[in-house]
């Protein structure tokens, strides 16, 4: 079962969280995050990503970086833009994007629940974007994103707490520029976060939504604190046991909403437009369109070739039993991708790009218009799919899910 424990957070001045709070690190590019602290030197991407404080010739898996990174996070304590809380706590973070709204609970979850398979994860990591993240909680010293997760809350007891906490005023209140509201609670009392631990130690399974890089980044660097060795220092024992605690947020699963992860591919394999259709008449029935067209279904796919866009539907029925064989994704991938198109590996390939369906279709329709190639767009994988997959210990293809709204980093900082 699930645990869930407060925490004494390190978190932003009222007045200055809409400026310091931050996307995740991994949203932006160097120059994308580097513009954004130039514009607003409050935000927290000069920490998670301070190699915008540096010159552009410093590769930004310098060792300078992730002392860039402690120095700043400690001047900011230092002059107060930070407060950390007298007692542990946890919070209610609460999202409305476009009319929809969405509330987690922040705590801190267990490593050994990670380990154990209670928090159940449907990505593979990358081992260097995994120890960039822990040499940057072992220079901080102190986990600075949470873990985006997810449970079912089919009896509804996390949303009737929820509701009944919401009632009073909140820390923190702002709409971010791209339109999403932020609003947050914190819950102090003993006998409140007794009754929401209790409810957790009732749930089987915690589900990593978002967040894979940072939750293994976080277990690593648990695991070496464990061992008495981090950096080449002894660690005392209080480090070594907030080390076993992870920074997470947690929805219930039927507040979240999972949006389209397309692909665009750089040129047909070598084949000529005609050829190419002809080759996916084989599996899909293929039908133009007028205009941009969204997938309707599950088994729908979209496609735009040469400014066209086309509606392509299977023709044969995929493998049900299978969760991972059973995904969109792993069809398109499977039937299309692989033995039209050449990609046999899309994690390390070059010529395919993965889009966020937050950034709608005509952002496809314009890279094929711009620079050829083709493009997919498919119906959103579903949270029960998530589901299915992580029971199994099985993985997904990589880039199957696009949660939105993303959780602001800078907002709650878990000190190690």
């Amino acid at each position: 079962m699930a645990e869930l424990r407060p925490f004494r957070a390190v978190r932003p001045q009222r007045d200055l969280a809409s400026r310091i709070a931050a996307l995740p690190y991994d949203v932006y590019s160097r120059s994308e995050a580097a513009a954004i602290v130039k514009e607003n030197p409050w935000s927290f991407l000069k920490i998670d990503r301070a190699e915008v404080q540096l010159p552009d010739e410093v590769d930004t898996y310098d060792p300078q970086v992730y002392r860039r990174a402690a120095d700043t996070l400690r001047q900011m304590m230092e002059e107060g833009a930070f407060i950390q809380e007298e007692k542990p706590c946890l919070y209610l973070y609460e999202l409305t994007m476009n009319g929809r709204t969405q509330t987690g609970i922040c705590g801190c979850t267990a490593v050994r629940d990670y380990e154990t398979g209670v928090i159940r994860r449907h990505e593979n990591t990358r081992r260097e974007k995994e120890e960039d993240r822990v040499r940057h909680v072992e220079a901080c010293r102190a986990q600075t994103g949470p873990i985006f997760l997810t449970c079912r809350d089919e009896k509804g007891e996390l949303a009737g707490i929820q509701e009944r906490e919401k009632q009073g005023e909140p820390l923190y209140d702002f709409t971010a520029r791209d339109g999403v509201r932020h609003r947050v609670w914190r819950i102090a009392e003993d006998p409140v976060i007794g009754h929401i631990r209790g409810i957790f130690s009732q749930i089987p399974s915690l589900y990593i939504a978002d967040g894979h890089h940072r939750a293994a980044s976080a277990v690593r660097v648990a695991q070496k604190l464990g061992a008495g060795q981090m950096n080449g220092s002894r660690t005392d024992s209080r480090e070594s046991g907030e080390a076993q605690w992870i920074l997470s947020v947690i929805f219930p699963a039927n507040q979240l909403q999972i949006l389209d992860y397309n692909r665009w591919v750089a040129d047909l394999n070598g084949k000529t437009a005609e050829e190419f259709l002809e080759a996916l008449n084989r599996d899909f029935l293929v039908t133009p369109a007028f205009g941009e067209i969204r997938p309707e279904k599950k088994g729908e796919f979209s496609m735009c070739l040469g400014g066209q866009w086309y509606r392509l539907r299977e023709k044969h029925a995929r493998d049900l039993e299978d969760p991972v064989k059973a995904l969109d994704v792993s069809v398109l991938q499977d039937r299309v991708l692989a033995p039209i198109l050449g990609i046999r590996d899309p994690k390390t390939d070059a010529r395919i790009r993965f889009v966020g369906g937050i950034r709608g279709l005509g952002s496809l329709e314009q890279m094929v218009r711009s620079q050829g190639g083709v493009a997919f767009a498919l119906y959103p994988t579903s949270i029960e799919e998530l589901f299915a997959v992580a029971d199994q210990g099985r993985l997904m293809p990589p880039k199957s899910t696009w949660f939105e709204p993303k959780l602001r980093s800078g907002l709650f900082i878990h000190r190690i």
